[in-house]
């Protein structure tokens, strides 16, 4: 055995579906014995898991690490997910990231509320059945997925080929997903390359046509680029705000006291959202970082080149930062959870996914006070895969 190399029989169970239905345990583990933590990833790589709150903040502001992904794997080895703002440094990201921002600030997101209102009431009222529904297809991704498609300017009917992609796209983790990934890669390549060509030739005041217009212009976005950014805001537009919704409305059911109470009191809808966001965020694990040199960190001996990935919702239950960590408490302070990363990779489209999930669950417990879970929690199936973290199907009864 490899002394540098983590002891198989003595490492946590890690990505198991153990794991995967409830990882706080084995986090809380680590906070307390090994917070700088040393594994084989999935997909094969050997890399660091910060799992304390103090160290994740650190790590995630820290220029030392570099999440360029042409740069660590070589333009050769290119994906359609490689040339974004998530996965660039400064000063390309500044740039990239800046043509994209001005989509979402807080006036434009704002003034969004009536009409993404009218989006969750039509969902609502167009259920195939007003006694049950399955809360992820029926009502958590068709909103988000329908508010992103119209702020880009892609067709609503394409948005289930959106969604196929996207979910091979972020569960790419898994080893096994490796040929399918390739096979949906080039399919949303295709299909992007085809759109830009129609928006070139009749550009709107959709985001693609700015963006498309931008590069035109001169504004040294590559066609590479344009595909990163473009798959970028259609995969995080939708795939965080999902899983707020459902991870958000299973902690409700399964705490029925905080339902009540937030049925009762309505205005603590957003303090509820910040609290769904911390107890059982939506983004698990943050993408991937490596160090540009050697870094001794709390004792531990990163090395140049090596992955390091935060654990975000380990972070965001550590017990040396919110009081009761393990216990859902939507009246809690506001919290300075870190759901939607920190420093200059902070996620740009949160406004607008907490303005999407404050909507969603507050117009589904109007219409549906008495929603109840159709089956048993500890059989729900989690979504593989590291990033996302969300349930696949949530049957509820309505009424």
């Amino acid at each position: 055995m490899n002394p540098n190399e983590p002891n198989e029989s003595s490492k946590p169970a890690f990505f198991t579906k153990e794991f995967t239905h409830n990882p706080y345990p084995v986090y809380e583990m680590l906070r307390k014995e090994e917070p700088v933590f040393r594994l084989m990833f999935p997909h094969g790589e050997f890399g660091w898991i910060i799992t304390r709150y103090e160290d994740a903040v650190q790590i995630l502001k820290d220029p030392r690490f570099s999440k360029d992904m042409v740069r660590r794997y070589g333009a050769d080895n290119q994906s359609i997910f490689s040339n974004n703002m998530l996965f660039s440094d400064p000063p390309d990201h500044k740039r990239l990231r800046g043509l994209v921002q001005k989509a979402f600030t807080p006036k434009l997101v704002a003034d969004m509320r009536s009409h993404i209102q009218d989006i969750a009431d039509e969902l609502l009222d167009n259920l195939p059945s007003q006694e049950k529904m399955n809360l992820i297809d029926d009502f958590a991704f068709p909103l988000p997925i329908i508010v992103i498609s119209e702020i880009l300017g892609v067709p609503l009917e394409d948005r289930d080929k959106f969604r196929i992609w996207s979910n091979t796209i972020i569960d790419a983790s898994i080893a096994e997903s490796a040929e399918l990934f390739e096979q949906h890669a080039r399919e949303f390549t295709d299909y992007l390359t085809a759109w830009f060509a129609k928006v070139r030739q009749d550009p709107g005041t959709d985001l693609i046509s700015q963006l498309v217009i931008a590069e035109e212009s001169g504004q040294q976005l590559t066609e590479q680029e344009l595909l990163g950014v473009v798959s970028l805001l259609i995969i995080a537009g939708h795939e965080t705000t999902v899983n707020l919704i459902g991870n958000g409305i299973l902690a409700l059911l399964e705490h029925p006291e905080q339902r009540e109470l937030l049925i009762n009191q309505p205005e603590l809808i957003h303090n509820a959202i910040e609290e769904m966001l911390r107890y059982n965020g939506p983004v698990e694990f943050s993408t991937s970082r490596w160090a540009l040199e050697d870094i001794e960190f709390r004792g531990e001996r990163i090395a140049q080149g090596d992955l390091v990935i935060v654990a975000l919702d380990s972070a965001n239950r550590d017990e040396q930062q919110f009081k009761d960590a393990d216990i859902f408490d939507i009246t809690r302070e506001k919290s300075s959870h870190l759901a939607f990363g920190k420093g200059i990779h902070l996620c740009l489209g949160a406004p607008l996914a907490r303005l999407e999930g404050e909507i969603a669950v507050s117009t589904l417990l109007n219409r549906f006070p008495n929603i109840q879970l159709q089956a048993d929690v500890n059989e729900l199936e989690w979504r593989p895969g590291m990033n996302v973290r969300g349930v696949k199907e949530i049957p509820v009864q309505l009424k």
